[in-house]
């Protein structure tokens, strides 16, 4: 799939049954050698199941690393967002540092990921110096690498952009809720 994603196919292999198994999205972050799928098991079925699959690419070859997995409900329908929602963030330690030896002065990296629903205004999104073009399905997942601290990495600062290259909103490494988020509570109170 990594394959079908970098080569600007369409990530769904055409054999295999939208109703079994759907990719939602998958990101590659080429510099970093990094990818992120999004997959969803029986979409339209009661007992939906998603998959987030990480991929490092070690000696010129794609290897997986892990996946978590959960409900796949959708909390945050697209049409009640407005600008940009950022939820169920994980990662793991990358590959490359497991392979050299134990006290080796590689430093260990952090794979991190997110799942992001976007608003209709936004026309693409920044994930550090990163420019991901917002997909019609207004979702992804995106992915990133940062230095591993001994528990996890750090997310990146993650920014909206409007077509016209407006900043609509960010939300920062530490934070739970965006900045158009948290100014509309505040006009609220």
């Amino acid at each position: 799939m990594v394959g079908r994603a970098l080569a600007g196919a369409e990530p769904q292999p055409w054999w295999l049954p939208r109703r079994v198994l759907t990719v939602v999205s998958i990101d590659v972050d080429e510099t970093a050698s990094v990818a992120a799928i999004w997959l969803l098991r029986r979409p339209k079925s009661p007992s939906v199941r998603e998959y987030i699959a990480l991929l490092e690419r070690h000696d010129e070859e794609w290897r997986y690393l892990g996946s978590g997995s959960g409900s796949g409900g959708d909390p945050a329908a697209v049409d009640v967002l407005d600008m940009l929602h950022v939820r169920d963030g994980g990662g793991s330690v990358g590959l490359t540092r497991r392979h050299d030896l134990p006290d080796s002065p590689t430093p260990d990296r952090w794979i991190g990921y997110v799942i992001v629903r976007l608003g209709p205004d936004v026309g693409h999104l920044l994930i550090g110096a990163r420019r991901i073009a917002a997909p019609e399905q207004r979702r992804l997942a995106a992915v990133w690498t940062s230095p591993y601290s001994g528990r996890r990495g750090v997310r990146p600062v993650i920014v909206a952009v409007a077509p016209d290259g407006t900043e609509l909103s960010r939300i920062g490494p530490h934070q739970g809720l965006d900045t158009h988020t948290w100014a509309q509570l505040q006009e609220e109170l």
